[in-house]
């Protein structure tokens, strides 16, 4: 039923206290029905909990903890929250700094020396921020085809993978990429500082103190867990089982529960571990050349549309997490679900504006924005492609509108040459041979117009001259570039094809990333590389 936590009277329900409140009468309600969907004994579905000035105000859960079973999921029921780990080892790195055991401008390779040495340094709070530059130790297994759900990681499997690393992202405060990297290596300095497991050191120094009872670390997968809510992910008309497999843990792999969370967010907001600790959990991160991110230590701190938030959102297989924190109104929302196609920040911040009583904003621009004749925006479309990364961008004019990709641009100037990306913040100006895009007075990234090219473009001699196996120490794996009846195609062990699509010249999109040919001065090819998200040149040198 709706609002489950009311009719119990749980311990600091309204049921205890009167609470204050923006929420409608009909709040409970109206939060219930964003989850219809998964109101059903055929589906998982998720749990959320609801605080307002330390008290819980909603708690109530829909569908099933466990399929095979017939488990019907509650308010205690115990989930995994992905990356909402992540501020409860930034939690516990924070008090070993506080306690004068570290600093958090330390080199990370002080503690951790199987870190390579890149020549600059990587901080702990570069870690804790992801402007560190090191690759994703997932994404990096992910490509020989031993990824997180194929393997069972465990920290020494991280730290050798990160160890093998010749090369980082970006320079470390270059600019912010999302890492798992820096918070398995977080873990593991907090234990190799503390002299503790770092499971024991959190329910020691975080967990029991803050009164987190149903809260632990999935540090051994296998181990029994009363009350746990397995995993899934839409398989045809029904359900697979998505269940973690993995030992690795900091990143992400915290057990708990709405309760819990909530006690947490309260925790930070009457300060139980002094006002210092706060201010450095919520310090925005800064970057070389002085912008801040929103990305603070574990945390997420700006606005969800409009309003002040401290957030983070969280999924690991088929569990996804959102922890929201809305200090000017003394609000806290928690969401646990086990199914993988929810969209955690969202129905988060839906349910925030029910009991902030709507007070939240559309997304909007700052300007508006100047009308164009769609001919004039027509010139600028194409394949653009970052100058660093050659990662390319379709450019085209949909329902009226020019399209960076999926974003719309908003012409801010006359003559079409200026434009706001979506709502982001950042502008774009476009020229014949470049387009630059801006952060405030800051260039981000510049890029250039390209021919694209088709597999028709391409002679059989074009395509056999890229052929041959190609090998990365990085990625400990070979990759076999073939020409078949498909075309071109890669092949990895133990014998996947994998199809690519021609991009532009030498360059194909492929579900590994992005793979661009490399040459010398004749022309000969020499390797090739692969671009992703959160690795951006994994290097393969051609073996003749």
């Amino acid at each position: 039923l709706p609002g489950l936590a009311l009719a119990l009277g749980l311990p600091g329900s309204p049921a205890a206290a009167q609470v204050s409140s923006q929420a409608p009468a009909d709040a409970a309600v109206r939060a219930a029905e964003l989850f219809e969907e998964w109101d059903a004994s055929s589906t998982p579905g998720c749990a959320v909990g609801v605080a307002e000035h330390g008290l819980t105000v909603f708690a109530d859960a829909w569908g099933m903890a466990d399929l095979e079973w017939g488990v019907p999921a509650t308010h205690r029921t115990i989930y995994e929250n992905g990356s909402v780990s992540k501020q409860f080892t930034a939690a516990a790195v924070v008090l070993l700094a506080l306690e004068g055991r570290l600093s958090l401008d330390d080199d990370i390779r002080d503690y951790i020396p199987e870190v390579p040495d890149y020549g600059p340094t990587v901080t702990i709070t570069h870690l804790m921020n992801h402007t560190s530059g090191l690759r994703d130790w997932g994404s990096v297994a992910g490509m020989s085809g031993w990824g997180r759900s194929n393997r069972t990681h465990d920290h020494d499997w991280v730290l050798d993978i990160i160890s093998r690393q010749s090369a980082l992202n970006f320079e470390p405060g270059h600019e912010y990429s999302y890492s798992n990297s820096g918070y398995n290596l977080l873990a593991i300095l907090v234990e190799r500082v503390s002299g503790m497991p770092f499971a024991e050191y959190s329910k020691e120094r975080i967990f029991e103190p803050v009164g987190m009872v149903d809260t632990e670390w999935r540090d051994d997968y296998r181990r029994i867990v009363p009350g746990r809510a397995a995993a899934y992910a839409r398989s045809g008309d029904g359900f697979r089982i998505d269940r973690p497999i993995e030992q690795v843990h900091g990143n992400g792999g915290l057990l708990t529960t709405v309760h819990d969370l909530l006690a947490w967010n309260e925790s930070l907001t009457d300060a139980h571990f002094g006002e210092d600790f706060v201010r450095l959990m919520q310090e925005n991160g800064v970057l070389n050349d002085g912008r801040s991110i929103t990305y603070a230590r574990g945390l997420s701190v700006g606005e969800t549309r409009g309003v002040p938030s401290v957030t983070h959102t969280g999924a690991t297989s088929g569990y996804r997490a959102f922890l929201g924190r809305f200090p000017e109104q003394h609000l806290s929302v928690a969401v646990l679900c086990n199914v993988a196609n929810v969209n955690p920040g969202g129905l988060g911040a839906e349910i925030a504006d029910v009991y902030l009583g709507g007070i939240m904003e559309d997304p909007v621009l700052a300007v508006p924005a100047v009308a164009v004749p769609e001919p004039e925006l027509a010139r600028w479309e194409g394949l653009w492609v970052e100058d660093q990364t050659g990662q390319p961008t379709q450019v085209a004019v949909r329902d009226g509108a020019l399209h960076w990709g999926g974003t719309p641009l908003h012409p801010m100037s006359a003559g079409g040459d200026r434009f706001a990306i979506g709502t982001s913040g950042r502008m774009l100006s476009l020229s014949d041979d470049a387009a630059v895009e801006r952060d405030g007075d800051v260039e981000v990234d510049r890029y250039h117009r390209v021919e694209p090219v088709v597999a028709s473009d391409f002679t059989v001699a074009d395509l056999q001259a890229l052929t041959g196996t190609y090998h990365s120490d990085d990625a400990e794996m070979s990759l076999e570039v073939v020409v078949d009846e498909y075309g071109l195609g890669l092949f990895r062990r133990p014998g996947r094809r994998i199809t690519v699509r021609p991009s532009y010249a030498d360059a194909f999109a492929s579900p590994l990333g992005l793979v661009r040919f490399l040459r010398d001065e004749s022309g000969a090819v020499t390797g090739l590389t692969i671009y992703q998200s959160r690795v951006y040149d994994m290097r393969f040198d051609r073996i003749r």
